[in-house]
């Protein structure tokens, strides 16, 4: 399978996806939370969290995260993506994933001068490896795409 096809196949459970399970390591072990995010071209994975919980204080000292995003559920083949890469805070409203998201939670679209962030940050995760499960086409053996 080439690269542009896994890519596409990819993008696909991200844009059905909702949740992202995000895993991240600090002082007191290893921490999972969910987080609804939204995704570039890329492959960048972007969500909006308050700076001072756990896993948002995690990425400011290890920036190495994974994370799982799953589509599937009881009696459907299983569909979804594991990665891991390097997480960051990105500053200010960026209000052209506010927009995303907002469309994302099927919530109206905000104005340019709406508080989008309600004293949360913006949050961005470069995968360098995605590998997809996509059983109805490969079973369970996993594709993997390096970045």
């Amino acid at each position: 399978m080439e690269n542009r096809e896994l890519k596409q196949l990819i993008q696909e459970v991200l844009e059905k996806g909702y949740l992202m399970s995000l895993a991240t390591l600090d002082d007191g072990g290893v921490w999972v939370a969910d987080v609804i995010y939204i995704h570039d071209d890329d492959l960048n994975i972007f969500w909006m969290s308050d700076p001072d919980v756990r896993h948002s204080q995690a990425i400011l000292t290890r920036s190495q995260v994974a994370g799982t995003v799953t589509v599937s559920g009881p009696g459907e083949n299983n569909l979804g993506i594991q990665f891991s890469g390097v997480a960051k805070k990105i500053d200010g409203p960026r209000f052209d994933l506010a927009l995303k998201h907002y469309v994302k939670r099927k919530k109206p679209a905000p104005k340019e001068t709406d508080d989008v962030l309600g004293g949360d940050s913006w949050y961005e995760l470069k995968p360098s490896k995605i590998e997809l499960i996509h059983e109805k086409l490969f079973g369970f053996e996993k594709k993997a795409l390096e970045l």
